[in-house]
């Protein structure tokens, strides 16, 4: 048991570390520690719990039962402290070096990220933000687990503990490469119509995480009673582009990603054939975070950009 008296509660954040780092050498960067101090703190730890914590494995370290128990309770604890101590007044972006995962398609590569970087280096330059994929079916296990802070997804029913926001509504746009000649003969001009035996009839590039051959196209075109040619799926909207605009297929992109990547990937725009229905993005969030002046700055500089698209 451990004495709590005589505990140094600066090792729960070297535990923590530890635990997403999975190394000395992470935890110490993550930290601001030397790898030496990283491991003399992990000896003290393991004799103050009586638990191995850690064991070499490759390169890292692997979490034993005990410790990987200790890891949801241990961050909520930390957060807990961390809010209580810093108050909702307290908060200084131009001086916090709080640390951020964001989950999310690279569609927020492209259509966030950069305007954040911008504003973040004006506001809040030693604040960290990483934007890593989105974990399909699993977002929402992902914010419960610690791995990531904020997830951007399309709305949809979320479990009670889950806090939510949206952030802005895209329609779709029909993305083919510059010059495309079939649709050139069929003389429709960047920002027309796709007649829809056209568009059914030439092959599809679709985006999709899963590796599913159908999505919301494909059910507008079935109320309608029609189908489409999907013969590729790619997981990130950057090789669905290129993909596009290196051949004469064709793809549906979100109107505001379709508009921002043609003139640099060679693409030109239209609008589809059959009515798509537009879709809500959501910025989700443990609601353990709710009350953390730093989360809710963030939550705040990502609404008003995106609202911007």
């Amino acid at each position: 048991m451990v004495n709590l008296p005589g505990f140094d509660l600066n090792l729960l954040r070297v535990l923590d570390a530890l635990l997403h780092e999975g190394s000395t050498v992470g935890a110490g960067r993550r930290l601001g520690l030397s790898q030496p101090a990283v491991s003399a703190a992990l000896g003290r730890l393991r004799a103050a719990v009586g638990d191995e914590l850690f064991f070499r494995r490759g390169q890292g370290l692997e979490a034993t039962e005990f410790a990987r128990s200790l890891e949801g309770p241990l961050r909520e604890a930390l957060d807990t402290i961390e809010a209580l101590l810093s108050g909702p007044d307290r908060f200084d972006p131009a001086r916090s070096n709080a640390r951020f995962r964001i989950s999310g398609s690279d569609f927020f590569a492209e259509m966030l990220m950069p305007a954040l970087a911008e504003h973040l280096a004006r506001t809040a330059p030693s604040i960290r933000v990483h934007l890593v994929d989105l974990v399909p079916d699993s977002y929402v296990d992902t914010l419960e687990r610690y791995e990531v802070d904020i997830a951007l997804i399309p709305q949809t029913t979320l479990p009670e503990w889950v806090q939510s926001r949206p952030v802005f509504t895209s329609g779709f746009a029909v993305v083919a490469r510059r010059d495309h000649p079939r649709i050139r003969r069929a003389k429709i001009a960047p920002g027309g119509t796709i007649p829809i035996d056209l568009f059914c009839d030439l092959g599809h590039v679709l985006f999709s995480p899963e590796g599913n051959a159908r999505a919301m196209g494909d059910a507008a075109l079935a109320r309608v009673g029609r189908e489409r040619r999907v013969v590729m799926t790619l997981p990130v909207f950057s090789g669905v582009s290129r993909a596009v605009a290196g051949s004469d297929l064709i793809a549906l992109l979100p109107a505001q990603l379709a508009h921002h990547l043609a003139p640099s990937v060679g693409l030109d725009v239209f609008e589809p054939p059959m009515a798509i229905d537009l879709v809500t993005i959501s910025m989700i969030w443990h609601r353990r975070y709710a009350s953390s002046p730093a989360h809710a700055w963030l939550r705040e500089q990502i609404a008003v950009l995106l609202s911007r698209l």
